[in-house]
């Protein structure tokens, strides 16, 4: 990875820039910032020569080098600047302090807090309304943040000469509150105590309704959680400080000279290269992926799941159909069940086969951060109450609030406010999780369930754990390990995700350092990559894209959310690629300019770098304590994140196009199982009709493909058929569907018992079962016509179809048999129903199941590992 770039541009005025020519693979290309100062890639002029790299034939390079400009105007100093050089210095003074007497003094001296409280009567206000110490010190803070405004337009005078303060939402009722008073004190109406009923009244004249109290409160509560959160910068403060800084930087990107500055200043480095990593492809290299999804089976009990699910998912625009109230992401309603109950169904699949492998429950501990945006904390509590914990019993999960943060305007810096008191607040963003889990002791409860790492996905992913994907990622990072691993794929161009780099940069201390890690889409400007879809000679499509899956060591990940400083707070940006959109209380509706400070989850990689006393020059990522795996893209990201607007031809990241990826996936397992089934085409072959079949099975059926190949063989799938499995132990043998087929199961894959008081599923324990074979189904199905058909949520219409309910403990077998038209088939708790061809018709013959065999039925399937691989054997 040396420096071998041929000179291009010389002067002292100048720099140096080349770019090779040769167009290199997929996983082997880098961008390259190599000087003390690097400048925005849209600045330099674009030349090509030929390099020669000998010592690195492992990365046929794309690569961009710049070398350190001599001498750049310098920049005017902005309001940005200003305003953070004096909150920089409160910060100082207030981080000397030893208790909230000696920081209460630091802020009456600042000059905002001075100015706002001497001139204006808000010091009576505090006492008024009887704030204590820590409600004055968070007022203090906001005001010396320079957002006073907040609280101004809960305020306005009324009598300068007294210095009375009034609600500006009811100054107008003024005179009528205190004509009503004087009516109820000449008439005894409440005693003369000086109110009146939803009004509170100072000693010096201040009127304030309950609502605006209400509001009062609420604003100091969220004062008081970005304090502690944010206290490893500051605090209100330090938070105020980190949004400006940021805003600054966006302003300078055009600034070579302050930019390059800035960003190896950032970085704390001389030198700085982004790479192309290098990993396992699982779809090229399936030996050693199947050993790796082996290990993270066997791994199962030292490995929790976490869920960042306290995002606002506004992109979605998700409400509830009877309130009207919006929803959170987790709440959407996807293939028959909300998006949460698909992370606990693929969750249990991966548990139902360490069952059936080694015999023995394993009860994954969950951890979901959760915020009070859109009510998410409570409507996702609520929901695992309804569902009665997925029958996991309560202690087997962790819920923990992110706080919220105010947004900022991206031209002064100011927080933006839909109502008195009440500035316009999201969630930090996912790499809260780490701080706040610590925080909240949630890394002591994994210990405490015996758990060493864990796997972390997005609740819009749907496709995250589709075959050996994420179990080989878990087992890899258990087996050999590591303390941070990336699933990825190839990059989609127009995607709003970001992508993953190999990281090598030289430290100011002379070693080097080399790790994998992520760039945010929204930092792309920075280092000189576009969105746009690639051409011949793009630097674009050669990073693969970040998918937000990730396999963590829980040690390594408390030692970084333990940490005093902003190191905690991983890749902290403000995105202003998209407008604030926000309600202020007059029903009027403001698109503004600006983000709020978030931080990424994935970016805790830059804490694992590895350093060498000198540069390494090849196959460095083997000894890196971050790792990557690489799959196809319909098996490791497919999101439904945002709704799919009308006349929208792009389906990218809509529930709509994230199910043909699902369906893409079924045609790639099932067609390997020797069943003829159309092929699924692009999407925009899929954008004015809906898809050409519609096929759902329960991940319990595998979850790896290997197993699930081993229980479908021959048969067919005729185009506009509906195929839906919901039972673990099924058999499928030449059987030919023209239709809609639905069977589905109380005890998927096994039973609830009563456990310290809590209804717990027992893996294997009197499962339902269903063989089908020499099977012809034969039935009009879906109709496709209908206009309320929502494809994605299998909400469909149908003429007809076959559907077999399984209660409890039941068997369905059909044998040799044409099963022609609309047909139910239930099952009672404890039988057995078959199903052959009759004289006429059908004959059905309903049987109880022997006592003897209740527990484990009349067949099963026997699970054996042989070397690097999954064989099942029919067991009756």
């Amino acid at each position: 990875m040396a420096n071998r770039t041929s000179p291009i541009l010389h002067g002292n005025n100048g720099f140096l820039f080349s770019l090779s020519s040769n167009r290199a693979s997929l996983f082997h290309s880098f961008l390259s910032l190599n000087s003390k100062r690097s400048f925005p890639l849209s600045s330099l002029s674009f030349s090509s020569s030929s390099l020669s790299t000998p010592a690195a034939p492992y990365f046929g390079v794309t690569r961009v080098s710049t070398a350190p400009v001599e001498y750049a105007a310098p920049v005017p100093d902005s309001n940005f600047h200003q305003e953070i050089r004096r909150l920089k210095l409160l910060w100082q003074n207030l981080s000397n302090c030893k208790n909230l007497e000696q920081k209460l003094r630091v802020l009456d001296s600042d000059s905002r807090v001075k100015h706002f409280f001497n001139t204006r009567a808000f010091a009576r206000v505090l006492t008024s309304l009887n704030f204590g110490l820590e409600e004055s010190f968070l007022v203090k803070c906001l005001v010396a943040a320079g957002q006073e405004h907040v609280l101004e337009n809960g305020f306005v005078f009324v009598d300068e000469k007294e210095n009375v303060l009034r609600s500006s939402m009811k100054s107008a009722l003024y005179s009528l509150v205190e004509m009503i008073e004087g009516w109820d004190m000449s008439n005894g109406g409440n005693g003369g105590n000086g109110r009146s009923e939803g009004f509170r009244k100072g000693q010096d004249g201040i009127v304030l309704v309950d609502e605006e109290i209400g509001d009062l409160k609420r604003l100091l509560k969220t004062l008081g959680e970005i304090e502690q959160f944010y206290d490893c910068i500051g605090g209100i403060i330090g938070y105020q400080i980190m949004a400006l800084d940021l805003l600054a930087q966006s302003s300078l990107e055009g600034q070579t000279k302050n930019w390059s500055e800035h960003i190896h200043e950032s970085l704390e480095c001389q030198f700085l290269e982004i790479h192309t990593p290098n990993g396992l492809d699982l779809s090229q290299n399936m030996e050693y992926a199947s050993q790796a999804a082996l290990w993270g089976i066997e791994g199962l009990p030292d490995l929790g799941e976490i869920y960042p699910l306290g995002g606002s998912a506004d992109r979605l625009g998700l409400v509830d159909p009877d309130t009207g109230e919006c929803l959170p992401a987790a709440m959407l309603p996807y293939c028959g069940r909300t998006l949460l109950e698909g992370l606990i169904r693929d969750l249990q699949a991966r548990e139902f086969l360490y069952f059936k492998l080694y015999g023995k429950q394993c009860i994954t501990p969950v951890a979901i951060m959760t915020s009070s945006a859109k009510n998410n904390h409570e409507r996702i509590t609520m929901l695992c109450e309804r569902l009665g914990w997925f029958g996991r019993g309560r202690s087997s999960f962790q819920l923990f609030e992110q706080p919220l943060v105010p947004a900022v305007s991206a031209e002064d810096g100011q927080w933006l406010v839909s109502k008195p008191f009440i500035p316009v607040c999201k969630p930090g963003g996912h790499g809260a999780i780490w701080k706040l889990a610590y925080d909240k002791g949630i890394f002591q409860w994994f210990y405490d369930h015996g758990r060493k790492g864990a796997t972390v996905r997005q609740v819009s992913n749907v496709v995250a754990a589709t075959d050996v994907t994420l179990l080989a990622l878990a087992g890899i990072g258990l087996q050999h390990g590591k303390k941070l691993g990336f699933a990825s794929c190839k990059r989609n161009a127009g995607a709003t995700e970001g992508i993953n780099v190999l990281i090598e940069k030289k430290n100011l201390d002379g070693k080097w350092a080399y790790g994998l890690s992520c760039i945010e889409y929204t930092e792309f400007d920075k280092y000189g990559i576009t969105n746009e879809p690639p051409s011949l000679n793009s630097l674009n499509a050669e990073f693969p894209a970040n998918t937000n899956i990730l396999y963590v060591d829980l040690h390594s990940a408390e030692l970084v959310g333990s940490f005093n400083n902003e190191k905690c707070l991983p890749g902290m940006v403000i995105n202003g690629k998209k407008p604030i959109v926000y309600v202020d209380y007059f029903g009027n509706h403001h698109s503004v300019s600006g983000g709020r400070l978030e931080c990424t989850m994935q970016n805790i990689a830059d804490n694992f770098l590895n350093t060498y006393s000198s540069r390494c020059y090849k196959d460095v990522e083997d000894e890196l304590d971050t790792f990557i795996v690489y799959n196809e893209r319909r098996r490791v990201t497919s999101s439904a994140k945002k709704k799919r607007k009308y006349g929208d031809v792009s389906l990218h990241q809509t529930p709509d196009g994230s199910q043909l990826d699902i369906l893409r996936n079924a045609y790639d397992l099932l067609s390997q199982c020797d069943i003829e089934l159309p092929e699924i085409e692009g999407n925009d072959k899929y954008v004015n009709s809906g898809p050409p079949y519609l096929i759902f099975l329960h991940p319990a059926l595998g979850p790896l493909w290997e197993v699930t190949r081993q229980k479908f063989n021959g048969g067919s799938i005729s185009e506009g058929s509906e195929l839906q499995i919901e039972v673990a132990e099924f058999l499928w043998r030449n059987v030919q569907l023209d239709g809609s087929m639905i069977i589905m199961a109380e005890n998927v894959m096994g039973s609830t018992k009563i456990d310290e008081n809590e209804l717990k599923l027992q893996y294997g324990h009197r499962c339902a079962r269903c063989k089908l074979q020499n099977m012809k189904v034969l039935n009009d199905g879906i109709d496709w016509s209908s206009g309320d058909n929502v494809y994605w949520k299998h909400d469909v219409k149908r003429f007809e179809a076959l559907k077999v309910i399984l209660h409890g403990n039941s068997e369905f077998v059909a044998n040799n048999v044409t099963i022609q038209g609309n047909h139910l088939f239930e099952v009672p708790d404890g039988y057995r129903m078959k199903i052959t061809s009759g004289n006429p018709g059908l004959s059905v013959q309903l049987v109880p199941i022997e006592p003897n065999m209740m527990d484990r039925g009349s067949w099963y399937w026997d699970y054996k590992i042989n070397g690097t691989h999954i064989e099942l054997e029919l067991k009756e």
